[in-house]
């Protein structure tokens, strides 16, 4: 495996080569300084020796033995120094062999002086003259062979000192060098390569000379260089490409919407299939669709509509059981799928779709939570595929026919609620009105029939004057029904539909009415209008019919909470009315209607001073329209 060197690596491994060779150059250097040192002090110590040679031959021709003896002593004090060194400072005789020989003859020499200087009877002046003599050359030969060797190692320190500078140059050149081979070239080579892609040149490349930081650097430049090129080199197949996928993304949300918006207007179970067929089948690119619906128990599917369908696939497979064909799914299995259309005979054929001429059907389930609402199938007539965003956008169009077709069925049973509440409403009011009139008249017929048979003048009068009370009475309560009935609010403003009731009354009954109206609140909801209305003339009806009034006051009051009054100047009476009392049903009435709206009526009656009916709704029941 090839062994990667980064610049640092570089750098340290030239610069620590340097640096060891110039510590060896220095040390080289210090070691030969330090041999020229000991080698000159050795040859002032022979010098010295010289002296005392001398010194001592003069003292032996004067017989002072002790002088003779201290003598000796500093004669061998230079032996041993020159022998050992000195530790204070660089003395010793030179390692090489002529000069450890020369040493050594002088080391005998003395040895045979020695003995000779140091007998009871010392040697005549001329005699220990010649020997000094003697001695002294070999002395003198012991200096000449250390500066004979101190002369070659001057000429090995002007050798190292040339090699020194030697080694400066080259250092200083290597440097150089390296800082161009390994920074300053690869950096000229980057430079050009920016200054090429700078000037529109995609096809630069930078060599990669190395496997160092430049390196890399270098093939991040390749490979960014390569990328741009790619980039502008395909940038136009690349924004037609985007260009297509949003123009696909916007034909999906146009479908989303469009179909939200359809379905959000359909009034129909069948006006919403066969319209959602249509959309499904645009969006989708398909040759043909149905919408199929399954029953609660999810045990059939009904065709509900079809786009592009043959007539005979469409009566063939008006409904089919659950499991039957691919097209029915269960609901524990249902998912979207891709079917193709195999040629008849194989297993798991389509064959009445293949008929048809159809390749491929995708089945997209319609779901309502957990519970299976229908399925939508698609028809091809080749091969296809379902992209994701297809099949997302397909199970999102099934979401909303799903959602749909739950609010079609929630407002049938919204409007079947609405009337039967209005079918209770009407009934309550012809039970408490008419019915108990006409229960009247037959009771008066009764006894018509009795006074007749009797020939009772005076009861037959008697008779005839209730009849014709109870139909006078009859056709108010009719009157009054129709009023009630066709009561609407068409404003936000309860005002006008009070302004209109008291008109009506005061045509029916002659009585002055008054309207008050105090306070600023939210208006009413539609509804809850209706009923404060009903509430009203069923106070209104009351007087009429019990309260021989002579005025009316209805008063409202919007703010903090609604509360409408109703009050006059009649009869009144002393207690409420019980409720087997069939003649003053109103008051159940106008409870009945209060509790639907979450409201409470109050009655307050003094006989002979009129009475007064409360009707107070909830603080929250102030809605904008």
């Amino acid at each position: 495996m090839r062994r990667t060197w980064t610049l640092s690596t570089k750098l340290g491994a030239i610069g620590g080569a340097l640096l060891l060779m110039a510590l060896v150059s220095i040390g080289l250097t210090l070691w030969v300084t330090w041999q020229l040192e000991g080698g000159a002090a050795a040859v002032n110590e022979a010098g010295r020796m010289r002296m005392q040679t001398w010194r001592l031959a003069q003292t032996l021709a004067g017989g002072d033995s002790k002088r003779i003896a201290e003598l000796v002593a500093q004669f061998d004090q230079s032996f041993t120094v020159l022998r050992s060194g000195d530790p204070a400072r660089p003395l010793f005789v030179p390692r090489d062999e002529r000069s450890q020989a020369a040493f050594a003859d002088v080391q005998r020499g003395w040895q045979a002086l020695r003995g000779a200087w140091s007998a009871a009877a010392l040697p005549a002046a001329p005699m220990a003259a010649q020997q000094a003599t003697a001695f002294v050359e070999r002395i003198d030969a012991f200096v000449s062979a250390i500066e004979l060797q101190l002369g070659r190692l001057t000429a090995i320190l002007n050798a190292f000192q040339f090699m020194m500078v030697a080694l400066a140059i080259a250092s200083a050149v290597a440097l150089l060098y390296s800082a161009y081979l390994f920074v300053f070239n690869p950096l000229a080579r980057l430079q050009s390569g920016l200054g090429r892609v700078g000037q529109g040149d995609l096809a630069a490349r930078v060599e990669v000379a190395s496997s160092d930081e430049f390196g890399a650097l270098s093939v991040g430049f390749n490979r960014m260089a390569e990328t741009l090129q790619g980039l502008y080199q395909n940038l136009e197949s690349k924004v037609q490409e985007k260009t297509l996928r949003l123009e696909a993304q916007h034909a999906r949300l146009a479908a989303l919407y469009e179909a939200a918006a359809f379905v959000a207007n359909a009034a129909r179970l069948d006006e919403l299939a066969q319209g959602f067929a249509r959309q499904v089948r645009r969006a989708a690119r398909a040759d043909a669709s149905a919408v199929r619906w399954s029953d609660e128990s999810n045990q059939r599917y009904l065709l509900l509509s079809s786009d592009g369908l043959p007539q005979d696939l469409v009566d063939h497979e008006r409904c089919i059981a659950t499991g039957d064909c691919f097209c029915g799914q269960p609901q524990g299995q249902a998912r979207t799928r891709v079917i193709p259309i195999q040629s008849e005979g194989a297993a798991g054929t389509l064959g009445h779709c293949r008929r048809a001429g159809f390749e491929t059907m995708i089945s997209v389930p319609v779901r309502l939570q957990e519970r299976m609402v229908g399925e939508l199938n698609l028809f091809y007539r080749g091969a296809a595929t379902l992209a994701d965003d297809d099949r997302a956008l397909l199970e999102t169009l099934a979401s909303h026919l799903a959602g749909a077709i739950e609010g079609l069925r929630a407002g049938a049973l919204e409007r079947e609620t609405a009337v039967a509440e209005e079918r209770g409403l009407l009934a309550r009011e012809l039970h408490d009105s008419i019915a108990q009139s006409l229960a009247f008249l037959k009771i008066q017929v009764a006894l018509l029939r009795s006074a007749l048979r009797r020939e009772d003048a005076a009861q037959i009068e008697r008779t005839l004057d209730e009849l014709d009370a109870g139909v006078h009475e009859s056709l108010s309560d009719v009157r009054e029904l129709l009023v009630h009935f066709r009561t609407r609010t068409n404003t936000e403003d309860i005002a006008p539909a009070l302004q209109t009731t008291l008109q009506k009354f005061e045509h029916q009954t002659g009585l002055p009415t008054h309207l008050s109206i105090e306070g600023n609140g939210l208006p009413l909801a539609a509804d809850v209008q209706v009923q404060v209305l009903h509430v009203v003339q069923e106070a209104l009806s009351n007087v009429r019919k019990h309260a021989r009034a002579r005025e009316v006051w209805v008063e409202v009051q919007q703010a903090p909470q609604w509360r409408v009054e109703v009050r006059d100047d009649g009869c009144g009476f002393a207690e409420e009315p019980a409720a087997t009392d069939e003649t003053h049903v109103g008051l159940r009435i106008m409870r009945e209607r209060a509790l639907r709206i979450g409201a409470r009526v109050e009655v307050a009656s003094v006989p002979g001073s009129g009475t007064c009916v409360v009707l107070t709704l909830p603080e929250d029941q102030g809605l904008a329209a």
